[in-house]
Protein backbone atom coordinates (compact mmCIF):
# COMPACT_ATOMS: atom_id res chain seq x y z
CA UNK A 1 0.00 0.00 0.00
CA UNK A 2 1.56 3.47 -1.27
CA UNK A 3 0.96 6.04 1.29
CA UNK A 4 2.28 9.54 1.32
CA UNK A 5 3.73 12.51 3.38
CA UNK A 6 3.19 16.17 2.83
CA UNK A 7 5.75 18.84 4.42
CA UNK A 8 5.14 22.64 4.30
CA UNK A 9 7.90 24.97 4.57
CA UNK A 10 7.19 27.86 6.90
CA UNK A 11 10.23 29.70 6.30
CA UNK A 12 9.54 33.20 8.98
CA UNK A 13 11.33 33.64 11.94
CA UNK A 14 10.91 36.91 14.78
CA UNK A 15 15.02 36.16 15.01
CA UNK A 16 17.40 33.76 13.19
CA UNK A 17 19.11 31.70 15.83
CA UNK A 18 23.24 32.09 15.61
CA UNK A 19 23.84 28.24 14.35
CA UNK A 20 20.74 28.22 11.77
CA UNK A 21 21.84 27.55 8.76
CA UNK A 22 18.26 26.42 7.76
CA UNK A 23 15.99 28.62 4.92
CA UNK A 24 14.63 31.03 7.08
CA UNK A 25 14.37 34.44 7.31
CA UNK A 26 13.69 37.37 10.12
CA UNK A 27 11.60 40.09 9.10
CA UNK A 28 9.49 39.27 6.41
CA UNK A 29 6.45 38.19 8.38
CA UNK A 30 4.48 40.81 6.21
CA UNK A 31 5.42 38.08 3.28
CA UNK A 32 2.92 35.08 5.44
CA UNK A 33 -0.20 36.43 4.11
CA UNK A 34 0.50 35.75 0.37
CA UNK A 35 3.17 33.20 0.79
CA UNK A 36 0.16 30.99 2.61
CA UNK A 37 -2.01 31.74 -0.59
CA UNK A 38 0.81 30.94 -2.72
CA UNK A 39 0.99 28.03 -0.46
CA UNK A 40 -2.44 27.07 -1.23
CA UNK A 41 -2.20 27.69 -5.25
CA UNK A 42 1.10 25.03 -5.13
CA UNK A 43 -1.56 22.54 -3.64
CA UNK A 44 -3.50 23.24 -6.00
CA UNK A 45 -1.15 22.55 -9.07
CA UNK A 46 -0.26 19.34 -7.54
CA UNK A 47 -4.22 17.75 -7.06
CA UNK A 48 -4.74 18.94 -10.70
CA UNK A 49 -2.72 15.88 -12.29
CA UNK A 50 -2.05 14.08 -8.96
CA UNK A 51 -1.76 10.58 -9.69
CA UNK A 52 -4.35 8.06 -8.26
CA UNK A 53 -1.93 6.20 -6.71
CA UNK A 54 -1.48 9.10 -4.61
CA UNK A 55 -5.29 10.11 -4.36
CA UNK A 56 -6.67 10.01 -0.44
CA UNK A 57 -3.16 8.33 0.56
CA UNK A 58 -1.92 11.21 3.21
CA UNK A 59 -1.15 9.70 6.12
CA UNK A 60 1.44 12.49 7.44
CA UNK A 61 1.67 16.14 7.18
CA UNK A 62 4.28 18.23 8.59
CA UNK A 63 4.73 22.19 9.09
CA UNK A 64 8.51 22.84 9.82
CA UNK A 65 10.32 25.95 9.32
CA UNK A 66 11.34 28.20 10.61
CA UNK A 67 8.33 29.17 13.16
CA UNK A 68 5.40 27.07 11.87
CA UNK A 69 3.78 28.78 15.03
CA UNK A 70 3.71 32.12 13.41
CA UNK A 71 0.44 31.29 11.69
CA UNK A 72 -2.88 32.00 12.77
CA UNK A 73 -4.94 29.23 12.81
CA UNK A 74 -6.64 30.61 10.24
CA UNK A 75 -3.54 30.40 8.15
CA UNK A 76 -3.40 26.61 9.17
CA UNK A 77 -7.01 26.04 8.20
CA UNK A 78 -6.72 27.34 4.90
CA UNK A 79 -3.86 24.58 3.84
CA UNK A 80 -5.39 21.94 5.76
CA UNK A 81 -8.26 22.67 3.52
CA UNK A 82 -6.81 22.96 0.14
CA UNK A 83 -4.76 19.38 0.50
CA UNK A 84 -7.98 17.96 2.05
CA UNK A 85 -9.33 18.97 -1.06
CA UNK A 86 -6.59 18.27 -3.66
CA UNK A 87 -4.92 15.28 -2.02
CA UNK A 88 -7.79 13.87 0.33
CA UNK A 89 -6.31 12.07 3.68
CA UNK A 90 -6.19 8.76 5.55
CA UNK A 91 -8.38 8.26 8.53
CA UNK A 92 -5.48 8.28 11.08
CA UNK A 93 -3.86 11.18 10.39
CA UNK A 94 -0.80 12.73 12.06
CA UNK A 95 0.01 16.47 11.53
CA UNK A 96 2.93 17.28 13.56
CA UNK A 97 3.78 21.23 13.52
CA UNK A 98 6.90 22.90 14.89
CA UNK A 99 6.58 25.93 17.36
CA UNK A 100 8.92 28.32 19.21
CA UNK A 101 8.26 28.72 22.81
CA UNK A 102 6.89 31.88 23.76
CA UNK A 103 4.85 31.93 20.29
CA UNK A 104 2.15 29.73 21.71
CA UNK A 105 -0.96 30.69 23.87
CA UNK A 106 -3.86 28.31 25.20
CA UNK A 107 -6.59 29.91 22.31
CA UNK A 108 -3.76 29.41 19.60
CA UNK A 109 -3.40 25.92 20.23
CA UNK A 110 -6.50 24.85 20.82
CA UNK A 111 -7.48 26.26 17.51
CA UNK A 112 -4.66 23.92 15.82
CA UNK A 113 -6.22 21.16 18.19
CA UNK A 114 -9.23 21.29 16.67
CA UNK A 115 -7.89 21.65 12.86
CA UNK A 116 -6.66 18.39 13.47
CA UNK A 117 -3.05 18.79 14.70
CA UNK A 118 -2.08 16.27 17.18
CA UNK A 119 1.33 16.76 17.64
CA UNK A 120 3.61 19.81 18.55
CA UNK A 121 7.56 19.61 18.30
CA UNK A 122 8.72 22.53 20.74
CA UNK A 123 12.23 23.82 20.00
CA UNK A 124 13.62 23.65 24.14
CA UNK A 125 17.31 23.28 22.71
CA UNK A 126 18.75 23.45 26.38
CA UNK A 127 17.77 24.36 30.04
CA UNK A 128 20.88 26.53 30.62
CA UNK A 129 20.62 30.50 30.02
CA UNK A 130 24.36 31.16 28.45
CA UNK A 131 23.59 28.30 25.88
CA UNK A 132 20.35 29.70 24.97
CA UNK A 133 21.56 33.01 24.12
CA UNK A 134 24.57 31.70 22.72
CA UNK A 135 22.08 29.96 20.39
CA UNK A 136 20.43 32.96 19.88
CA UNK A 137 17.20 31.42 20.78
CA UNK A 138 14.94 34.55 22.17
CA UNK A 139 12.78 32.12 25.17
CA UNK A 140 13.41 31.71 28.41
CA UNK A 141 13.62 28.00 30.10
CA UNK A 142 10.35 29.48 31.82
CA UNK A 143 8.86 29.40 28.33
CA UNK A 144 9.20 26.20 27.61
CA UNK A 145 7.31 24.87 30.83
CA UNK A 146 4.19 27.31 29.81
CA UNK A 147 4.38 26.11 26.46
CA UNK A 148 4.08 22.24 27.43
CA UNK A 149 1.41 23.52 30.53
CA UNK A 150 -0.89 24.64 27.39
CA UNK A 151 -0.19 22.50 24.82
CA UNK A 152 -1.08 19.85 27.90
CA UNK A 153 -4.43 22.11 28.76
CA UNK A 154 -5.19 22.11 24.82
CA UNK A 155 -5.08 18.25 25.00
CA UNK A 156 -2.08 17.78 22.57
CA UNK A 157 -0.97 13.84 23.67
CA UNK A 158 1.80 13.92 21.75
CA UNK A 159 5.21 16.08 22.03
CA UNK A 160 8.07 16.59 21.30
CA UNK A 161 11.75 18.70 22.57
CA UNK A 162 14.59 19.04 20.37
CA UNK A 163 17.77 19.90 21.95
CA UNK A 164 21.28 20.30 21.08
CA UNK A 165 24.12 19.05 22.35
CA UNK A 166 28.11 19.52 21.67
CA UNK A 167 27.80 23.48 22.65
CA UNK A 168 31.03 25.47 23.31
CA UNK A 169 31.70 25.82 26.46
CA UNK A 170 29.15 23.06 27.64
CA UNK A 171 29.99 20.50 30.31
CA UNK A 172 28.61 16.88 30.85
CA UNK A 173 26.72 18.61 33.75
CA UNK A 174 24.96 21.22 31.64
CA UNK A 175 23.81 18.62 29.25
CA UNK A 176 22.82 16.50 32.09
CA UNK A 177 20.42 18.94 33.42
CA UNK A 178 19.01 19.59 30.11
CA UNK A 179 18.22 16.08 29.74
CA UNK A 180 16.72 15.81 33.60
CA UNK A 181 14.33 18.92 32.87
CA UNK A 182 13.33 17.51 29.58
CA UNK A 183 12.86 14.51 31.20
CA UNK A 184 11.18 15.96 34.25
CA UNK A 185 8.44 17.45 31.58
CA UNK A 186 7.29 13.63 30.60
CA UNK A 187 6.99 14.35 26.83
CA UNK A 188 5.70 11.51 24.26
CA UNK A 189 8.82 12.20 22.38
CA UNK A 190 12.49 14.00 22.79
CA UNK A 191 14.94 14.50 19.44
CA UNK A 192 18.29 15.25 20.64
CA UNK A 193 21.36 16.94 17.97
CA UNK A 194 24.85 17.15 17.76
CA UNK A 195 25.63 20.75 17.04
CA UNK A 196 27.63 21.21 13.95
CA UNK A 197 28.82 24.01 12.94
CA UNK A 198 27.52 25.33 9.10
CA UNK A 199 29.19 27.38 7.25
CA UNK A 200 27.73 31.04 6.98
CA UNK A 201 26.19 30.84 10.00
CA UNK A 202 27.27 33.16 12.72
CA UNK A 203 28.56 30.70 14.67
CA UNK A 204 30.72 29.49 12.03
CA UNK A 205 32.16 33.22 12.19
CA UNK A 206 32.48 33.29 15.91
CA UNK A 207 34.61 30.27 15.97
CA UNK A 208 36.94 31.45 12.90
CA UNK A 209 37.41 34.43 14.99
CA UNK A 210 38.62 32.39 17.91
CA UNK A 211 35.91 33.46 20.00
CA UNK A 212 34.96 30.21 21.00
CA UNK A 213 36.89 26.89 20.23
CA UNK A 214 35.47 24.25 17.80
CA UNK A 215 33.41 22.16 19.76
CA UNK A 216 34.81 18.57 20.28
CA UNK A 217 33.54 15.76 18.57
CA UNK A 218 34.46 13.02 22.16
CA UNK A 219 32.96 15.61 24.10
CA UNK A 220 29.98 15.24 21.93
CA UNK A 221 29.97 11.20 22.35
CA UNK A 222 30.33 11.24 26.07
CA UNK A 223 26.61 13.20 25.81
CA UNK A 224 25.45 11.22 23.34
CA UNK A 225 26.21 7.94 25.65
CA UNK A 226 24.74 10.00 28.92
CA UNK A 227 21.52 10.21 26.70
CA UNK A 228 21.41 6.57 25.60
CA UNK A 229 21.79 5.80 29.38
CA UNK A 230 19.67 8.28 31.50
CA UNK A 231 16.84 7.77 28.46
CA UNK A 232 16.94 4.16 28.72
CA UNK A 233 16.57 4.22 32.37
CA UNK A 234 13.36 6.51 32.23
CA UNK A 235 11.95 4.54 29.47
CA UNK A 236 12.51 5.94 26.30
CA UNK A 237 12.86 3.81 23.09
CA UNK A 238 15.21 5.22 21.00
CA UNK A 239 14.37 3.89 17.69
CA UNK A 240 16.41 6.32 15.46
CA UNK A 241 20.05 7.32 15.60
CA UNK A 242 18.55 10.94 17.43
CA UNK A 243 15.44 10.23 18.13
CA UNK A 244 13.34 8.73 21.24
CA UNK A 245 10.03 7.77 22.54
CA UNK A 246 8.28 6.69 25.10
CA UNK A 247 5.37 4.38 24.81
CA UNK A 248 1.95 5.59 26.03
CA UNK A 249 -1.24 3.52 25.98
CA UNK A 250 -2.01 5.53 22.53
CA UNK A 251 1.55 3.55 20.83
CA UNK A 252 4.54 4.11 19.80
CA UNK A 253 4.76 7.79 19.72
CA UNK A 254 7.08 7.27 16.91
CA UNK A 255 7.19 10.20 14.66
CA UNK A 256 5.52 8.93 11.79
CA UNK A 257 6.31 11.48 9.56
CA UNK A 258 10.13 11.15 9.90
CA UNK A 259 9.99 7.54 9.42
CA UNK A 260 8.48 8.11 5.69
CA UNK A 261 11.78 9.51 5.21
CA UNK A 262 13.83 7.01 7.31
CA UNK A 263 12.12 4.35 5.17
CA UNK A 264 12.78 6.12 1.84
CA UNK A 265 8.98 6.62 1.08
CA UNK A 266 7.38 9.17 -1.29
CA UNK A 267 6.63 12.50 0.18
CA UNK A 268 6.05 16.14 -1.41
CA UNK A 269 7.54 18.81 -0.29
CA UNK A 270 5.74 22.37 -0.61
CA UNK A 271 6.97 26.05 0.09
CA UNK A 272 10.44 27.70 -0.33
CA UNK A 273 13.11 25.66 -0.71
CA UNK A 274 10.99 22.32 0.13
CA UNK A 275 12.53 18.83 -1.22
CA UNK A 276 10.46 16.27 -2.23
CA UNK A 277 10.83 12.53 -3.15
CA UNK A 278 7.70 11.13 -5.28
CA UNK A 279 6.73 9.21 -8.35
CA UNK A 280 10.74 8.62 -8.61
CA UNK A 281 12.19 12.03 -8.59
CA UNK A 282 13.77 14.22 -6.18
CA UNK A 283 13.12 17.69 -6.36
CA UNK A 284 13.55 21.08 -5.04
CA UNK A 285 11.66 24.27 -4.93
CA UNK A 286 12.93 27.93 -5.34
CA UNK A 287 14.51 29.30 -2.13
CA UNK A 288 13.38 32.70 -1.01
CA UNK A 289 9.66 33.22 0.32
CA UNK A 290 9.53 35.85 -2.22
CA UNK A 291 10.68 34.37 -5.08
CA UNK A 292 8.60 31.68 -4.18
CA UNK A 293 5.36 34.14 -4.59
CA UNK A 294 6.23 35.26 -7.70
CA UNK A 295 6.59 31.78 -8.87
CA UNK A 296 3.26 30.68 -7.80
CA UNK A 297 1.38 33.77 -9.28
CA UNK A 298 2.75 32.96 -12.85
CA UNK A 299 1.44 31.12 -15.53
CA UNK A 300 2.25 27.39 -15.62
CA UNK A 301 1.48 24.06 -17.13
CA UNK A 302 3.40 20.94 -16.42
CA UNK A 303 2.35 18.04 -14.78
CA UNK A 304 2.52 16.14 -11.65
CA UNK A 305 4.92 16.04 -9.33
CA UNK A 306 6.03 20.00 -11.28
CA UNK A 307 4.90 23.34 -10.30
CA UNK A 308 5.89 26.87 -10.75
CA UNK A 309 8.59 26.51 -7.36
CA UNK A 310 10.21 23.60 -8.96
CA UNK A 311 14.04 24.86 -9.07
CA UNK A 312 15.69 21.56 -9.38
CA UNK A 313 14.89 17.56 -10.10
CA UNK A 314 16.41 14.43 -10.67
CA UNK A 315 15.04 11.49 -11.49
CA UNK A 316 16.06 8.29 -9.37
CA UNK A 317 17.53 5.46 -10.69
CA UNK A 318 16.99 2.02 -8.99
CA UNK A 319 20.30 1.42 -7.99
CA UNK A 320 20.32 5.20 -6.26
CA UNK A 321 16.96 4.52 -4.24
CA UNK A 322 18.30 1.09 -2.84
CA UNK A 323 21.56 2.77 -1.62
CA UNK A 324 19.37 5.86 -0.47
CA UNK A 325 16.93 2.63 1.30
CA UNK A 326 19.88 1.25 3.10
CA UNK A 327 21.34 4.71 3.65
CA UNK A 328 18.64 5.75 5.50
CA UNK A 329 17.13 2.61 6.99
CA UNK A 330 20.43 2.15 9.00
CA UNK A 331 19.74 5.01 11.15
CA UNK A 332 16.79 2.95 12.42
CA UNK A 333 18.23 1.56 15.70
CA UNK A 334 16.01 -1.22 16.00
CA UNK A 335 14.68 -2.19 12.98
CA UNK A 336 17.56 -0.90 10.38
CA UNK A 337 17.16 -2.38 6.83
CA UNK A 338 15.19 -5.55 6.78
CA UNK A 339 16.31 -8.29 4.08
CA UNK A 340 12.62 -9.76 3.17
CA UNK A 341 11.50 -5.73 2.88
CA UNK A 342 14.47 -4.73 1.12
CA UNK A 343 13.78 -7.90 -1.72
CA UNK A 344 10.27 -7.73 -1.36
CA UNK A 345 10.48 -3.71 -2.66
CA UNK A 346 13.02 -4.00 -5.47
CA UNK A 347 13.14 -7.81 -6.29
CA UNK A 348 16.87 -8.19 -5.26
CA UNK A 349 18.70 -9.48 -1.88
CA UNK A 350 20.27 -6.56 -0.21
CA UNK A 351 23.22 -9.35 0.35
CA UNK A 352 23.29 -9.96 -3.46
CA UNK A 353 23.31 -5.78 -3.86
CA UNK A 354 25.80 -5.09 -1.46
CA UNK A 355 27.98 -7.67 -0.70
CA UNK A 356 31.14 -5.47 -0.21
CA UNK A 357 29.74 -2.90 1.44
CA UNK A 358 28.08 -4.73 4.14
CA UNK A 359 31.24 -6.81 4.19
CA UNK A 360 33.47 -4.09 5.36
CA UNK A 361 30.72 -2.62 7.94
CA UNK A 362 30.71 -5.73 9.37
CA UNK A 363 34.45 -6.29 9.56
CA UNK A 364 34.54 -2.93 11.44
CA UNK A 365 32.37 -3.25 13.64
CA UNK A 366 29.88 -0.90 13.08
CA UNK A 367 26.20 -3.07 11.83
CA UNK A 368 25.28 -6.19 12.60
CA UNK A 369 22.74 -8.78 11.42
CA UNK A 370 19.93 -9.64 13.97
CA UNK A 371 17.04 -11.96 13.60
CA UNK A 372 13.51 -11.03 14.57
CA UNK A 373 10.61 -11.49 12.24
CA UNK A 374 13.36 -11.50 9.44
CA UNK A 375 17.16 -11.16 9.17
CA UNK A 376 17.88 -7.36 9.81
CA UNK A 377 20.84 -5.13 9.20
CA UNK A 378 21.43 -2.43 11.31
CA UNK A 379 24.34 -0.53 13.08
CA UNK A 380 25.76 -1.71 16.25
CA UNK A 381 26.09 0.34 19.49
CA UNK A 382 29.39 1.50 18.62
CA UNK A 383 28.15 1.58 15.23
CA UNK A 384 25.44 4.48 16.36
CA UNK A 385 28.50 6.64 17.57
CA UNK A 386 30.24 6.28 14.03
CA UNK A 387 27.11 6.68 11.70
CA UNK A 388 28.35 8.42 8.92
CA UNK A 389 31.37 6.06 8.85
CA UNK A 390 28.92 3.44 7.64
CA UNK A 391 26.51 5.66 5.73
CA UNK A 392 29.49 6.71 3.58
CA UNK A 393 29.72 3.45 1.98
CA UNK A 394 25.83 3.81 0.25
CA UNK A 395 26.70 7.35 -0.93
Amino acid sequence: MMNLSVYLHIPFCTHRCSYCDFNTYAGLEYLITDYVGALCREIEILGETLPDSYRNKVHTIYFGGGTPSLLSPEQIKAVLTSLKQEFGFEADLEISLEANPGTLNLAKVQAYKDLGINRLSIGFQTANERELKLLGRIHTLEDVFKSVKIARLAGIRNLNLDLIYGLPGQTLADWENSLQVALALEVEHLSLYNLTIEEGTLMDEWIRRGDFAYPDSDFAADCYELSRELLAKAGYVHYEISNWAKPTENGQNFCRHNLQYWNNRDYVGIGAGAHSFVSGFRLSNVMHPAHYIQKMNAPFRNAFPFTPATVYAHRVDGEEEMRDTVLLGLRLIQDGVGEEDFYQRFGKRLTDVFPGEIDRLLSKGLVEWIETDQPRLRLTRFGQLLGNQAFVEFV
